[in-house]
Formats: structure tokens, C-alpha cells, sequence
């Protein structure tokens, strides 16, 4: 494929400058120039072939780098790194002295918050965010994570104190396993064009004016209107967590329909309180088999590896060893149990858990949570095996302290 726009894109003024025909044309280019790309020099394909049409619209709409995006991990940041500049330097993601394969601040000012570990981009945006305030600045903040980092404590930490804070915020959840909700149908996509709309927002201000005026019959009308309007919701957008916790909730949306993405962050960019924007997606979108396996697809090795399954060396990896033995452990002792966070096929226990399904314990991407519920397990004879990479233990060191 030629790569006919892509090729122009210098900065994501350059993104601004398209036709809506150009910009599913370039949505194209990034799916075909990052698969091609990444299966020969290997690096994580199927988190960012999700967001192709995420990211083109958030460059779209959003003036960055004034606007400020933070990407929760930032290994789905590829299509990002394209659209900011970064093109010629993509064949040396992680590669020695290339581009790194997470944001980095000191490589872009596109890249406002590094990371590497989930569930850091609320908590990170709302730094932003207030900063903003102190600094008396005026730009908008936007956090992009996915479901599965919504499983650590963090993430809801931050949208508890974004709730009580109350100032612009948008988060946008890339829901990609449809594990909060798979209603993406024309009645949500209407709700929430409507309750995303301004004169929607005046009319409700307004209404609510009104009831101010009406002394004897205010408390009962005001309690009715909310009563309907919360059950109004709750029906129709599963979101009234998010509501709770003080944030406009809109969606479920279609995270792959690029005009519906453009009209939503067009209408809700500028509403000046917290907003959770909920975008339903496709690990490994466009491409077949990372589509079907993209937990397989995460993430791929170099020199087109991926390309052909075929003579495989079948000498078993280390977390092959460590699930068998585990199985094995379990089989002779009955009080021991796994857990792990999040990271079930990466640490070997996918067999320990089809065996011992009732001493299998997955707690998200919660590693605090794991060493310290772990040692309440063991203080009652219970014998814990905790299964969690060594690079996100950094999250549970003072647990085990």
C-alpha cells in the first residue's frame, strides 16, 4: 500500500488538515505501515492496531501538543508516535539507541507522561489538570486506558479525587474485551449525542433554574427530575458508577467508526467538569489472526517470526516450567494455591488454573493487592505461590515491606 498520506503527516496539524475521505485513507496507512513494521522488528502489535482510529481522532479534534494526551501504559502509542513527527525513526522502535516503545518525555513533547505500568493516566492527567489550574494555563486534558487497568486501585483512586476536584477531565476508556458493557447500538449512540449536545446541557441547567423559582413545589420537582434522569441513564448507558463518582459518563461507542469517535470528542472536549468517554474496541483490529488471538498478538518477536507458525523450537519456556511445577506442587498439597495479576499466560498458569479452578486466583492488575491478600491467605495456613512479573512488582515493594 502506498502510503499516500501518511507520508505528509509531519506534526498532527498536518492530521487537521485532511478531509474526512483522507482521514479513513490515513486510518488505513497506520493499520498496514505498523503491521508491516512491527512483524519484521517485533514489538507490541495488537493493543495499538485497537486505537488506529482512537488516536487519529484525538489528533483530529484536540490541539496538541497544547492539548495535553496521556496514554495509560503506552505501548498502544505507535499510531501516535506516526501521526507526531516520528515516522522515519519507526523502524527503530526498541532497537538500541531507537525510538522507545512507550512514551517518552524527553523523545516528544507529544509525550507528556511516561510510563511503562497500567493504571497510571488518571492519576497523571489529573496532575495535569490541576497544574493547569495552578498555573492559571488553558488547555484541555485527556487520559486514554484501557478496561483492563480500570482493575487497579489507581485508576479509581483518581477518578475519586477528579470527582471531587471537578475540573475538565476526560477520560477515555478503551474497552476492548467488552467486559463493562457490549451495548453498541443505535439507541446509545443517539443517547448520547443527546446528552452530549450543549443545547441538551442548557436545557437541564435551565430546567433546573426554573425549580428554584417554585418555593412550595421546589424539593419534590427537583428529587423527581433527578430521579428520572438518573433511571433514564441507568437503563440505557451502563455508566452510573462513573456518574456516582462525579463524571459526565457518555457511550458506549463504536471505537472503530471514526465519524462517531470525531462527532463525540468534538461535542464533549469542552464540557468543564470530569467526563468518561466509553469506547468500545478490538485488540488486533484489521488483522485476522491477531483479531482471533490477541493475547498471542500483544506482542510479537522480530524478523517476521509472526508471519509463519511453523518449525517451531519446542524446548518449554521458563513459565512453562514454573505452571508444570506449580501443578505439581498443587497435586501433593492441598493447601496451596496461585495467584497472580492480570498476567495469567505470562507467568505459566494457564494449566494450574483449568486443574485447580477453585485454588486460582486472578486479581487484576492489582500486584499490592495480590502480596498483601496473599499474606492474609498464609496467616491461616493457606500456602500462597504469588506468580507476578518482577518489572511490576515495583507496585507491591511496600507490600511485602
Amino acid at each position: 500500500m502506498q502510503l499516500k498520506y501518511l507520508n505528509q503527516i509531519k506534526s498532527p496539524k498536518d492530521v487537521k488538515n485532511l478531509d474526512n475521505e483522507a482521514l479513513h485513507r490515513l486510518c488505513e496507512e497506520l493499520r498496514f505501515h505498523i503491521v508491516n513494521t512491527i512483524t519484521e522488528i517485533g514489538g507490541h502489535l495488537a493493543p495499538t492496531l485497537g486505537v488506529i482510529e482512537l488516536t487519529t481522532a484525538l489528533h483530529y479534534i484536540y490541539n496538541t501538543p497544547k492539548d495535553k494526551l496521556i496514554w495509560d501504559v503506552g505501548h498502544q502509542a505507535y499510531a501516535h508516535k506516526l501521526l507526531t513527527g516520528r515516522l522515519d525513526e519507526f523502524p527503530s522502535i526498541r532497537q538500541y539507541g531507537g525510538l522507545s516503545g512507550f512514551l517518552k518525555r524527553k523523545e516528544s513533547e507529544y509525550d507528556v507522561f511516561g510510563a511503562g505500568h497500567a493504571s497510571t493516566a488518571i492519576s497523571a492527567a489529573l496532575g495535569v489538570s490541576e497544574a493547569r489550574f495552578q498555573n492559571k494555563d488553558n488547555y484541555r486534558v485527556a487520559a486514554i486506558i484501557g478496561d483492563g487497568a480500570m482493575t487497579g486501585g489507581l485508576a479509581f483512586e483518581a477518578i475519586n479525587n477528579a470527582g471531587h476536584l471537578g475540573r475538565q477531565l476526560t477520560v477515555i476508556l478503551n474497552d476492548n474485551e467488552m467486559s463493562i458493557s457490549p451495548n453498541v447500538g443505535a439507541i446509545s449512540k443517539y443517547f448520547t449525542r443527546l446528552i452530549s449536545n450543549p443545547t441538551y446541557n442548557t436545557l437541564k441547567t435551565e430546567a433546573w433554574e426554573i425549580t428554584k423559582k417554585l418555593p412550595l413545589a421546589r424539593g419534590t420537582i427537583q428529587a423527581f427530575l433527578s430521579r428520572l434522569d438518573k433511571s433514564i441513564k441507568n437503563i440505557i448507558v451502563p455508566g452510573m458508577l462513573f456518574e456516582e463518582m462525579g463524571f459526565r459518563y457518555f457511550g458506549p461507542i463504536d471505537g472503530h467508526d471514526l465519524d462517531e469517535l470525531l462527532k463525540t470528542l468534538d461535542t464533549i472536549k469542552d464540557i468543564d467538569r470530569p467526563v468518561l468517554l466509553h469506547v468500545i474496541t478490538k485488540k488486533g483490529k484489521g488483522m485476522s489472526v491477531a483479531e482471533d488471538d490477541p493475547v498471542k498478538y500483544h506482542g510479537v518477536k522480530a524478523n517476521g517470526s509472526i508471519k509463519k507458525d511453523i518449525n517451531k523450537i519446542v524446548v518449554p519456556s521458563f513459565q512453562d516450567v514454573f505452571g508444570h511445577l506449580s501443578c505439581e506442587i498443587a497435586e501433593n498439597r492441598k493447601d496451596v494455591v496461585c495467584i497472580t495479576a492480570a498476567m495469567r499466560e505470562g507467568t505459566g498458569l494457564v494449566p494450574f488454573e483449568k486443574k485447580f479452578a477453585d485454588r486460582y486466583y486472578d486479581v487484576g492488575i492489582a500486584e499490592g493487592h495480590a502480596v498483601t491478600f496473599s499474606a492474609g491467605l498464609a496467616t491461616q495456613g493457606i500456602r500462597p505461590i504469588v506468580a507476578v512479573y518482577s518489572s511490576f512488582l515495583q507496585r507491591a515493594f511496600d507490600h511485602i515491606v
